[in-house]
């Protein structure tokens, strides 16, 4: 009899203000998972990408690539059950793509990122489970606000679309593993307790079924 798979590594994907920290904290507590968080205060490059995007964009893409593959590393190498807040997917197959199609990654940077990623691919395994927070551009831009990171003011309106735009594709052809959509469009899982207990509901269900 073949051994059961358990499950390891969960991971949640979506937009920027989609609220993937927020339901990764909420999920880590109920089910206790240990939460793995985009270390954003400390990304060397971030300010200086929202303030020139043409000039960081290349330098962003390496630093998360590389900060999200060593968290991959971290995450099969340990004990315990991880929930991470984004994928290494969605450096390779949103941002940097939607970077050069806009003008603000050159071809050259591009296709040198894309043949990095296309090598470290083959080494990455995929979460055992993807939970994406799917949204419209007005709940993400309402979100965006509520929170008030400073240096997310001077985000571009067709920059969230776009994004919106890449998401979408990628989840329509994502075949790496069990997937699992939330569309938040009618759910706040900060604040309504039910909306939560709707969330946890429909992972049961998924997670009851993987295995």
């Amino acid at each position: 009899m073949a051994k059961k798979k358990s499950l390891k590594h969960i991971a949640v994907a979506g937009n920027i203000g989609a609220g993937k920290t927020t339901l990764t904290s909420l999920l880590a507590k109920h089910y206790k998972w240990t939460p793995q968080f985009e270390a954003i205060e400390h990304n060397p490059y971030l300010v200086d990408f929202y303030e020139d995007m043409h000039r960081w964009s290349f330098n962003l893409q390496v630093y998360f690539l590389n900060t999200r593959l060593k968290a991959l590393e971290e995450i099969r190498a340990g004990k315990k059950t991880v929930i991470q807040d984004r994928t290494i997917y969605e450096d390779a197959y949103i941002f940097a793509p939607n970077l050069h199609d806009m003008g603000l990654m050159n071809k050259r940077d591009f296709e040198n990122y894309s043949s990095f990623f296309n090598t470290l691919a083959k080494m990455v395994q995929p979460p055992d489970l993807l939970i994406y927070l799917k949204a419209s551009i007005p709940k993400l831009v309402d979100q965006i606000q509520k929170r008030g990171r400073e240096y997310e003011e001077n985000i571009r309106l067709d920059y969230l679309k776009r994004l919106n735009e890449y998401y979408n594709k990628w989840i329509d052809k994502y075949d790496s593993g069990p997937l699992l959509i939330i569309d938040i469009e009618n759910l706040d899982f900060t604040e309504n307790d039910e909306d939560l207990a709707e969330v946890v509901r429909r992972i049961d269900a998924e997670v009851n079924g993987l295995f």
